[in-house]
């Protein structure tokens, strides 16, 4: 799903207008009514809702949300906002409609804010996507006054003062704090920005079908990953493949008192698929790898006791290295080893990225289309510090593109950036897979998809998606506190299951 750009939401708006020949305001009814639905879903009749409208087509939509509300008979107070003199035309047609069924409040400045009532949830529909600068005035004060109460807060598709723009959003800025927030056909990139997570809380995407062959043609920097696009790269498997066909990976990790990454890996990646698994690691790995994972072949090289160490012999395997690997010299001479001789792509995770930080050098060695996966504080080491989300992200498109590999940067809405600079952001997992050894699971489900000859960028994309989801399907049974590592795996099974769902068939 494509992340648009205000001026991209704007012919979105218009190209859907025209070829459904549709009036803007039946477009703007189209989402109110959308809106109204998922309300209702929610709310029982007898809650209060208060709508604080701005004059324009976030306004409309307020205003049009408001009459659908009071013709279900709820209790509805709709506040006009003035802010300017100028409205927009949907606006002042949905003003006309809504003042026949009821009587309006108007805010004309900061001193005629009223109170605000405890028993009432709040909408926010005063600015929307077109904001480019800070708030000021009477929506500042107004802003400032929602914030400080404390009724649950819903924004329509946008929390007012919240710029679309990541380069127009500063800390220092006057934004509403939405609990939740409804955004309309696609997500907004702020709405998926760690910083800005306490503007948006939580959001939802509201469908008002918009025109998809536009969505189709029309370029993006950004995009949302959902089920459809997994399920339209997933490869189902035939009759008469075998363990040959999926592939062999070969796990380069571990050390004396972390072998345990290495075995999380190790379950991980025989999970997602692949044929045969060969781990690699120092003998202190042996005993507890054959007796845990006995799917799993083993090999090392003397006189690698404790740590990896000594030569590295290429191999025709995917290979993935770096849980449990430790920082050692000699580990780290090895781990430039196995990047020189391994010549098609690989998965690169924990001390291995570490170890990449203090050899910069080594970077520009990496086979084409490498999988690093980073979390926050490895991603500084190899970048350095970024001031804001803009500029993390054009970091994170500049390295991908000068070593030409793939970074999957991990963390909520997990963003995946290609070597040409396109960021696909995830839309599975929760706070429960902030959990040691979650990021050695998603290094071999994403190794066990390459070796299965996924493209490295899908393999990266689908590892990240069934990573988080099977973290979605584990929080049903253990709540988010109690999740770890091991359940991910456990129920990785069932993430694939999901996937699997509509292409199931009657045979047994």
């Amino acid at each position: 799903m494509k992340i648009f750009n205000p001026q991209q939401i704007k012919e979105l708006d218009n190209y859907t207008i025209q070829e459904q020949e549709i009036t803007s305001v039946a477009l703007m009814e189209r989402a109110a009514l959308q809106i109204v639905a998922y309300l209702t879903q929610y709310y029982t009749i007898t809650q209060h809702f208060t709508i604080y409208c701005g004059l324009g087509n976030n306004g409309g939509d307020g205003l049009a949300i408001a009459r659908l509300l009071l013709e279900k008979g709820y209790a509805v107070t709709v506040y006009v906002v003035k802010y300017t003199a100028k409205t927009s035309l949907d606006f002042e047609e949905n003003l006309s409609k809504l003042k026949e069924i009821t009587t309006l409040r108007t805010i004309i400045s900061e001193k005629h804010i009223p109170p605000i009532p405890t028993e009432t949830i709040l909408i926010d529909a005063i600015l929307g996507v077109g904001i480019n600068r800070p708030l000021e005035g009477l929506c500042k004060t107004l802003v400032e006054a929602i914030n400080t109460s404390n009724n649950d807060k819903i924004a329509i598709d946008i929390p007012t003062g919240l710029p679309c723009e990541l380069e127009n959003y500063s800390e220092e800025h006057c934004i509403l704090k939405a609990d939740t927030t409804l955004t309309f056909e696609a997500p907004k990139l702020p709405l998926l920005m760690p910083s800005m997570a306490k503007h948006v809380g939580n959001w939802q995407l509201i469908p008002i079908n918009l025109s998809a062959d536009y969505k189709h043609d029309i370029d993006t920097l950004y995009e949302y990953t959902t089920l459809q696009d997994i399920q339209n790269s997933y490869k189902h498997r035939s009759k008469f493949d075998h363990k040959g066909t999926f592939g062999h990976a070969e796990l380069i990790g571990g050390s004396y008192g972390k072998i345990g990454a290495i075995l999380l890996a190790s379950k991980a990646c025989l999970r997602s698929g692949a044929g045969l698994l060969t781990n690699y690691t120092p003998n202190c790995g042996n005993l507890i790898l054959q007796s845990s994972v006995p799917e799993a072949m083993w090999t090392g090289n003397q006189p690698c006791d404790y740590f990896l160490e000594g030569n590295y012999i290429s191999t025709s395997k995917t290979v993935g290295m770096g849980p449990g690997i430790g920082i050692h010299p000699k580990t780290q001479h090895f781990v430039h080893l196995v990047i020189k001789a391994t010549q098609k792509p690989m998965v690169i995770d924990a001390d291995a990225l570490n170890i990449l930080a203090k050899n910069k050098e080594w970077l520009k060695e990496l086979p084409k289309n490498c999988i690093l996966t980073p979390h926050p504080k490895e991603f500084t080491r190899l970048v350095g510090t970024f001031v804001n989300d803009a500029d993390k992200l054009e970091k994170l498109k500049d390295f991908a593109e000068t070593y030409h590999c793939i970074v999957v940067l991990k963390g909520a809405n997990t963003a995946i950036c290609t070597p040409d600079g396109i960021i696909h952001f995830n839309s599975t997992g929760n706070p429960g897979m902030a959990t040691a050894g979650s990021g050695d699971v998603l290094t071999g489900i994403i190794t066990g998809l390459l070796a299965q000859n996924y493209p490295p960028i899908h393999a990266a994309i689908l590892g990240v998606y069934l990573h988080g989801l099977s973290g979605d399907i584990a929080i049903q049974k253990t709540g988010k506190s109690a999740l770890t590592a091991s359940h991910l795996i456990k129920y990785l099974g069932k993430a694939f299951l999901k996937i699997e769902a509509p292409f199931k068939t009657n045979e047994t």
